[in-house]
């Protein structure tokens, strides 16, 4: 018997991307499809890739509660109440927003505000206990996610990053990390905004966030835990492109005394030679992501300059797939004790 799961927030870009992956899982049904403002509405009145009969349904904790899993596609303000509320009832959740990727100082460091569930906040050495949050970054936490009730799945562009630079962290010089990445108009959520206006964002680039944007606190925090060590702060610019999905991390750092090409190229092999996720490409070769589309694929690369000491890892993704939706269904094959692969693929749409 498939496993019945929800989706709140599903009139959202990360949410209709889990309803359209969860769609064609084999062991997965999609009992509730939860919007706020849109309860009521026909699905393909937003969407129309996913045409038929099916409508937005009412947000109700207690049905919510009775199901297998609960994927919460919210912004973090909705999934700490109600992640909180379903984590204590002993319900999975795979919570795509930021309400339970940081411990309890970072949250409040970075978000500007005490978290409201301090127990269920991970530990800030990212170990697993009790009822706490899990990281959900299969590819380094795999084992934690397993046995966890609750997980957070990381954010886009922190999932671009670190798949480049948790491997290659022993090898840096602390206080030289820098990411410049760019991410497609959809990763601001499908809210109007003037600033996601076609007419604005057509043939523009523009920065934003810097350089406080919230996910350098999650970069940080995870970085020097994955990595094995604090690498101090880190400098990290997003910017807008003109195209609806895609995602692509340059992240630069200086390398210590006596580290080589070969060495850089052999950590982020060896990190990844059995991840069916992760594409490590030969230096020189850099990420697309277009190669990526509709996929929960990465692809990363690395390059040294020895002119400068310094290696540039580049890192690409759909933000979309592993950057939200397809990670976060990677994180529930886990928890519910499915091959992390199912209803997944590294490949994406070409051309």
């Amino acid at each position: 018997m498939a496993h019945q799961v929800g989706i709140v927030g599903a009139s959202g870009y990360g949410g209709v991307e889990l309803l359209r992956l969860v769609d064609a899982h084999p062991a997965l049904d999609v009992a509730v499809v939860a919007a706020h403002s849109q309860a009521g509405e026909r699905v393909d009145t937003l969407f129309p890739n996913l045409p038929g009969p099916r409508v937005f349904d009412a947000i109700d904790a207690a049905q919510l509660a009775g199901l297998d899993l609960v994927f919460l596609a919210t912004p973090h303000g909705p999934a700490l109440e109600l992640g909180a509320d379903l984590a204590r009832r002993g319900t999975p959740v795979v919570d795509l927003s930021a309400a339970f990727r940081l411990p309890v100082d970072g949250f409040a460091r970075w978000y500007g505000e005490e978290h409201p569930a301090p127990e269920l906040a991970p530990h800030a050495d990212g170990s697993h206990g009790g009822e706490r949050a899990a990281y959900g970054f299969p590819e380094h936490t795999r084992d934690v996610v397993r046995g966890a009730r609750l997980v957070a799945n990381p954010g886009c562009y922190p999932t671009a990053a670190l798949t480049g630079l948790v491997p290659l962290a022993p090898l840096f010089v602390p206080g030289t990390v820098v990411i410049d990445a760019k991410s497609g108009t959809s990763g601001a959520g499908r809210a109007a905004s003037d600033t996601l206006h076609f007419s604005h964002v057509h043939g523009d680039l523009v920065a934003y966030g810097a350089p406080g944007h919230r996910h350098t606190g999650e970069i940080e925090h995870w970085l020097a835990v994955l990595g094995g060590r604090d690498l101090g702060p880190v400098s990290f610019t997003p910017h807008l492109v003109p195209m609806a999905r895609g995602l692509l991390a340059t992240s630069y750092a200086g390398l210590a005394d006596g580290v080589t090409a070969d060495d850089v190229q052999d950590a982020l092999a060896s990190a990844y030679a059995d991840e069916p996720f992760v594409a490590v490409l030969p230096p020189g070769t850099f990420p697309h992501t277009k190669a990526l589309a509709g996929s929960n694929g990465v692809q990363v690369s690395a390059v040294v300059d020895e002119r400068t000491r310094r290696v540039v890892v580049t890192a690409a993704e759909d933000n979309l797939g592993k950057g939200a939706a397809g990670q976060a269904l990677q994180n529930a094959n886990l928890l519910l004790g499915l091959d992390e692969t199912t209803g997944l693929t590294a490949i994406g749409v070409y051309p």
